[in-house]
């Protein structure tokens, strides 16, 4: 059996990144089967043509067009698939969305991905990312993914310790993983649930919404209600989340810091080391609600970038190395971004 290859030419990309950047695709196909990729890699005439993967573009900000066969992957369907050690099994396809996996998880009366509740993007990008929200991360519910390794054509199932996880990092995001495209991803959700209550916002909307107990969705709905006055909608202000890493410090510098800033937000790691606030640095350093051309400052929220109505990739990207200049040139910190420049 054949299996067709659609694979379309000059694809404009504007609607498929959150950002809202006008690029163009030179190739282009929409990678809704498996086998796809498998014809893919047995197709001689497109052996040399360079590979770019593509989720929900939630992660990404384009500063050119894609001179590659961008392969946008929609691979769809969630189930849950087995119990391992008290925990329920839950699968997704890379290209399901986020949030309406959460909630499909929230449907079947399990909770653990409630504390990652409306965070844009897909599900395959939420391992590469390591996604993260409100005292958790993707790698404390993780089980396994389903990986295609373009350079070889061969399936691989890989766990915890493979992915590597780090803060919004993982094997994905380097070298020795950039050839692996994920299938699926599968989720250990714990039977005896308990709600994550340890980042301090939350606790308070629960203790402000009177839930002695709350459920796994009551929690997604503070969760989603507080998210929404924060964060701009991607559909209506064009952005890519947290466009900053909170930057981690040695415990000594951070002291330093505080003697000079008495203020400063930082929450103790359990290394030793110090998270600041990258959002505080930033509206310290006066940005907030600022713009450079069409790209600017979410006035709610520092750490986010937005596209206030035609920005190129460049007006971003010349919005941010400003940012980064400006803090540390203040507090001496580097501030890494979140989304993958292209």
């Amino acid at each position: 059996m054949s299996i067709a290859l659609p694979i379309e030419q000059h694809v404009p990309l504007q609607a498929f990144n959150t950002f809202g950047i006008a690029a163009r695709a030179r190739h282009y196909l929409r990678v809704s089967d498996p086998a796809q990729l498998d014809a893919l890699h047995a197709h001689a005439a497109l052996a040399g043509v360079p590979r770019f993967v593509l989720g929900g573009g939630s992660n990404v900000l384009l500063t050119r067009d894609i001179d590659a066969l961008v392969l946008h992957m929609a691979l769809s369907g969630r189930a849950i698939v087995g119990e391992d050690d008290g925990k329920v099994l839950v699968r997704a396809g890379a290209g399901e969305n986020w949030h309406g996996f959460v909630d499909y998880t929230l449907a079947q009366g399990l909770g653990g991905l409630e504390n990652l509740s409306l965070i844009p993007g897909t599900v395959g990008a939420a391992p590469i990312q390591n996604i993260g929200a409100y005292g958790i991360e993707t790698k404390d519910v993780f089980h396994s993914l389903t990986a295609f390794d373009l350079e070889t054509g061969a399936r691989r199932i890989l766990h915890a310790r493979d992915c590597r996880f780090g803060y919004r990092d993982s094997v994905f995001k380097h070298a020795e993983g950039a050839r692996l495209v994920v299938l699926d991803v599968t989720f250990a959700l714990p039977r005896e649930w308990q709600p994550n209550l340890r980042y301090a916002e939350l606790a308070q909307a629960v203790e402000a919404a009177a839930l002695a107990a709350p459920t796994p969705r009551q929690v997604s709905e503070l969760v989603v209600a507080i998210r929404r006055r924060k964060l701009p909608d991607p559909a209506e202000i064009g952005n890519a989340g947290s466009f900053f890493k909170n930057p981690v410090v040695p415990a000594g510098q951070c002291r330093e810091l505080l003697e000079r800033f008495p203020h400063l937000v930082h929450h103790a790691q359990a290394d030793g080391s110090e998270k600041l606030a990258a959002g505080w640095l930033i509206d310290q350093c006066g940005w907030k609600g600022k713009q450079l051309g069409a790209a600017g400052v979410y006035p709610k929220q520092a750490l986010v970038l937005v596209n206030n109505g035609g920005a190129t990739g460049a007006e971003v990207v010349a919005l941010a190395r400003a940012i980064q200049r400006d803090v540390l040139a203040r507090f001496g910190v580097e501030l890494e971004p979140e989304p993958v420049f292209v």
